[in-house]
């Protein structure tokens, strides 16, 4: 019996070389590179039997994942098949600047028709992901994002690996793309979508190995909304913040996993075929199903015990000598200033009363701070908005040191995500050169204001 590609992702993924997910196949002309990349419009299948006229990478959602190895580098042949340009931006990495694919502050966009090679090393294991950042609102929007995973140095001791891509799409019921943003939910929380996948796929359940160890790799691919993971009464560890292991595992009672946020999370699978361990978003009292892990056979003997990850080697800032930085988040309102063609540029969100001008060839906005190269630093950020924000930067892993609003056990991070009137303290060294873009994840948030830049030299 043939498979249709829903059938074959509902199967799930049994073992660690032998993944549902879409896998990439080089050819004799690829030979110096590692993977070939290609961003192209194509028709997909998410609402059940309706198809979507997606942006894609290689064809299909989900977009195949990456793997690299830690202290390896790593080739990517990008082209570009889309009728406007676009980048790869990969998020999470500590990348050399020239890779980190901003269009103009990095790299000249990448046009219609043409390639760019991505090369880079990568320092630091764990689950990161990949995604344009031109257009973004749009090219996010219809499906352009992807998982990268960088694997340990030394294989651990998992019987299984679980890559879960959360999205919303904004679809009507016949598979057609609603408006990805209106102004009203844009000034707001963000544009929520109408259908939520995992892996592409509506409540799908994904197969274990029975009695198995297993690793679940959570990526939250959605432009805006946040995922508030539980395993409800079952039990679960996290592992890892945003591709960074943490030194003491924790029990999984629910974590807040923003837009552009993964958590990784181990557990021991029931040791009887056919058992469920749902996945839920808790929200107040509530658990709403987001999808299920089902048991198959196996020969794996029962496990009891999850291994820890390696922490990454993040260097450690002199936070007693540090400079310290102030950086606020404002609403700056409902009035927004008109172009000269009357159409209405909005803007909504500021960093210390400055909305993201945008930027062009030779028209580079003034950088939020410059830092310098080697040197500690401590950022004091206040969330003075009444909504949410996922705070990435680019180019640099930083530890969170403190919240008004929560406990925090300092932790490495790219992203943390910042509830209202919170202040977070931050601190990192700037150790990698270059100029590194500092925004919301929210991409509403982040269209409408809410991004900057940072130089180190």
């Amino acid at each position: 019996m043939s498979l249709t590609r829903r059938a074959f992702l509902q199967i799930g993924c049994l073992g660690l070389t032998a993944c549902s997910l879409p896998k990439f196949t080089l050819t004799e002309s690829d030979a110096d590179v590692d993977f070939v990349l290609v961003a192209e419009p194509a028709s997909v299948e998410l609402v059940p039997g309706k198809q979507t006229a997606a942006l894609t990478f290689n064809g299909d959602y989900p977009a195949p994942v990456i793997r690299a190895k830690q202290g390896k580098r790593i080739r990517i042949r990008f082209i570009n098949k889309l009728n406007e340009p676009t980048t790869i931006h990969w998020h999470g990495i500590r990348i050399e600047n020239s890779m980190d694919g901003v269009p103009f502050l990095t790299q000249p966009p990448v046009q219609p028709g043409e390639e760019f090679i991505y090369d880079f090393y990568c320092p630091d294991a764990g689950t990161f992901w990949y995604h344009p950042h031109v257009n973004s609102l749009v090219q996010l929007g219809k499906g352009l994002t992807g998982t990268f995973i960088v694997e340990e140095a030394e294989p651990l001791a998992f019987d299984h690996e679980a890559v879960v891509q959360l999205r919303d799409w904004r679809l009507d019921n016949e598979g057609e793309f609603l408006p990805l943003s209106t102004p009203r939910q844009a000034a707001r929380a963000g544009t929520l979508g109408t259908v939520k996948t995992v892996n592409g796929l509506i409540k799908p359940a994904l197969e274990i190995p029975a009695g198995g160890c297993i690793r679940a790799r959570f990526v939250n691919l959605d432009n805006t909304r946040v995922y508030h993971l539980s395993f409800k009464d079952y039990p679960a560890q996290v592992l890892a913040h945003d591709g960074n292991a943490i030194e003491r595992p924790y029990p999984l009672e629910s974590r807040d996993t923003g837009a552009g946020m993964r958590l990784d999370v181990g557990f021991i699978a029931p040791d009887e075929v056919g058992k469920e361990v749902i996945v839920y978003d808790k929200k107040g009292r509530g658990f709403f199903e987001i999808f299920r892990f089902r048991t198959v056979a196996s020969s794996l003997p029962t496990r009891t015990e999850i291994p820890r990850l390696p922490v990454n080697p993040i260097p450690a800032p002199d936070v007693a000598n540090a400079q310290h930085l102030k950086l606020v988040f404002e609403w700056e309102g409902a009035l927004s200033p008109v172009k000269k063609d009357g159409s209405v540029d909005h803007s909504f969100w500021t960093i210390n009363r400055r909305a993201w001008e945008g930027m062009s060839k030779g028209a580079i906005p003034a950088p939020l701070a410059t830092l310098e190269l080697g040197k500690s630093y401590v950022v004091e950020m206040y969330n003075a908005t009444p909504h949410h924000h996922p705070i990435h930067m680019h180019g640099i892993t930083f530890t969170v040191l403190s919240s008004n609003k929560r406990e925090i056990t300092p932790y490495h991070t790219d992203t943390v995500l910042m509830a209202r009137n919170e202040k977070v303290k931050i601190g990192f060294v700037a150790d990698n050169p270059g100029r590194w873009m500092f925004h919301c994840h929210v991409v509403e948030h982040m269209k409408t204001g809410l991004m900057g830049y940072v130089s180190i030299v």
